[in-house]
């Protein structure tokens, strides 16, 4: 297999994402040296147009963000800012798409220009299209900053392109905030929290409705320099995204650290300490992958609780039940509840 992105990994340009939070927390008036603090970064470093940071040095910015503003609507106003952004083409690509499904495409093939943090996985199934959104690098608090921040930014981003607002509908994996408001503001009111996962979802409808504004053949040239940029760094994904399509493509089948460092071409315990790095641990990203695999099963296919179980391979009902919950922190009769409500 190929090497993988890492948190440790300097593939960020800092004058991209980083660049416009820190412009929103100078325009509100928050100390830049104290915005910088433990990210080995100065401000001269955005300002100079060609430095690379790590996910690591991201998400200790966004930190010292949060700590420093405090304010509820700050992930809702970056991500808006964020796509389609000002990132060359990548940004280009989007900016052209000719509907949604071509944008979401695009944004999930140049995800680690346009949205480096977090993992996107585009499914289209027979009545609607569901975004999911996973951690790439061990986001740890800042994850929730980065959820609300991506949900806003697609939000927003169909939303300025098709001209009109689309009826997304919100699974979030945490419990409702006490600042609700700014969800309903910033999102819609269809919001579901406490789910299994954290996704997207709209009727396929509104998939080809063609977008007026759009030049295809910009956003092809666009499209083509941005892959040409991702072929450059130095991999096309993280190490925890490569190990969840990994156990995807592989869930029917036996999943033990050991086959699966061999198949990674590593030593057990080199990928028990990459992934320690990373604030996770195996059965934590085998579970993730069961729980994102058995909500398709449910949701797109329609399968039964026991068809679920028979395609996973489980011949023990109660051990799949007990697994099922551990996945998703819901039993099969208050999962279908949910998938009702869903």
């Amino acid at each position: 297999m190929s090497s993988w992105l890492e948190c440790d990994t300097r593939f960020i340009p800092a004058h991209y994402q980083p660049a416009s939070l820190i412009d929103l927390a100078l325009g509100r008036g928050v100390n830049v040296h104290r915005l910088m603090q433990g990210t080995g970064l100065f401000h001269d470093d955005i300002l100079a147009g060609n430095r690379l940071i790590s996910p690591l040095q991201f998400l200790q910015l966004i930190a010292n963000l949060q700590q420093q503003m405090q304010a509820d609507d700050t992930s809702f106003l970056l991500g808006e800012q964020w796509l389609p952004g000002h990132y060359g083409a990548a940004s280009h690509a989007l900016r052209h798409a000719t509907n949604l499904h071509e944008a979401l495409e695009r944004l999930v093939r140049l995800q680690p220009l346009l949205w480096p943090l977090l993992r996107l996985r585009l499914r289209v199934d027979e009545h609607h299209l569901w975004l999911d959104w996973g951690d790439s690098f061990g986001a740890g608090k800042q994850h929730l900053f980065l959820i609300e921040a991506g949900m806003a930014a697609v939000t927003g981003m169909s939303q300025w392109l098709s001209g009109q607002r689309l009826p997304w509908t919100f699974h979030l994996a945490h419990a409702q905030p006490r600042y609700i408001e700014q969800y309903w503001v910033h999102l819609g009111e269809q919001l579901r929290f406490n789910s299994p996962l954290n996704q997207m979802c709209l009727p396929r409808a509104h998939l080809i409705q063609p977008w007026s504004s759009a030049s295809a053949t910009a956003g092809l040239v666009a499209e083509r320099e941005g892959l040409t940029v991702v072929a450059a760094l130095p991999a096309s994904r993280s190490l925890l995204d490569a190990l969840h399509d990994y156990f995807v493509a592989q869930v029917r089948q036996p999943l033990r650290l050991e086959s699966v460092a061999e198949a990674f071409d590593m030593s057990s315990a080199t990928l028990k300490r990459k992934l320690q790095k990373h604030g996770t641990h195996f059965q934590q990203q085998l579970d993730h992958a069961r729980s994102s695999v058995a909500l398709e099963l449910y949701l797109s296919r329609g399968y039964s609780s026991e068809e679920v179980a028979d395609y996973l391979n489980f011949n023990d009902r109660a051990n799949f039940r007990r697994s099922l919950r551990r996945w998703t922190g819901l039993l099969p009769g208050e999962l279908k509840d949910w998938l009702s409500r869903a």
